[in-house]
């Protein structure tokens, strides 16, 4: 009789588990390209140079539902030109997207999702040549309409998925200073001038995608090869500025599946 409890009471913990225990995709990759720069704060020129970027990314989902999180961390560096090469600016940020799909099964190898995403972003462009006002902060928030489309197909005998991810400007906020105040007026002096300012698609548009292939070596690791592209840009108190992103990307996918356990 002990016995017999004992094992309807691991089956129901043990199944309880299972039941509790997420899909999980998650992957590592770097990119290398070049960025364009354009912040009329610091300059009225335009930069280039080659730039390096960092993204991990971490999607849940549980079997038995059709929506999902998304996380994607990202961090960038360029180091840029003007086109006399007499003058570089630095660049770096860090942006975090949080994004809630849906999903819906197309057909046996076609999937689509769709949903909102949050994107934060911190950052700033640093120019070397400037004495008064060298650096310019970058701090915004962005709610985006997000949508993902995944095929998967065999090749050489091994799985294989080509999958398309896309983020569009809604609306959000940005920090900015205005035209000719300077970051010690702001600071020092507490002297605001909308410097907290509301963004639209026609104000500060962002779009962000990235097109890539995932090829499975048994035993090994599923390997991602692709193109990242981010254009961000903004027109607010009279200042304009662009980052335009290409990168080449490569990394590692690994997805730890829900599996039944029994005893």
């Amino acid at each position: 009789m002990n016995r017999v409890i004992t094992v309807v009471l691991c089956s129901f913990f043990v199944s309880a588990a299972a039941q509790e225990l997420p899909c999980t995709t998650v992957s590592y990759q770097l990119g290398f390209g070049r960025s364009q720069l354009l912040d009329t704060y610091l300059s009225q020129e335009k930069f280039a140079g080659p730039a390096f970027t960092f993204l991990a990314t971490r999607e849940h989902t549980k079997p038995d539902r059709r929506w999902s999180t998304l996380v994607e961390h990202e961090l960038n560096y360029a180091n840029a030109d003007d086109r006399s090469d007499k003058c570089t600016e630095l660049q770096g940020d860090y942006s975090l997207f949080v994004a809630k799909l849906r999903g819906w099964q197309l057909a046996s190898r076609l999937k689509v999702q769709a949903g909102a995403a949050a994107c934060a972003n911190i950052g700033f462009i640093y120019n070397t040549s400037n004495s008064n006002n060298p650096a310019q902060g970058r701090l915004s928030l962005q709610f985006m309409p997000t949508a993902t489309a995944t095929y998967g197909f065999p090749l050489f005998k091994r799985t294989c998925r080509l999958r398309y991810e896309l983020q569009l400007p809604l609306a959000g906020v940005m920090f900015s200073p205005n035209y000719g105040q300077s970051y010690y007026e702001i600071f020092s002096l507490g002297d605001y001038d909308h410097n907290v300012v509301a963004t639209t698609p026609f104000s500060a548009p962002n779009f962000r995608q990235q097109l890539s292939v995932e090829y499975t070596i048994p035993r090994f690791a599923t390997l991602r090869i692709g193109y990242l592209g981010h254009y961000q840009q903004a027109k607010v108190n009279n200042l304009k500025s662009h980052i335009y992103s290409h990168r080449l990307m490569v990394g590692i996918v690994m997805r730890f599946a829900k599996q039944k356990l029994s005893l």
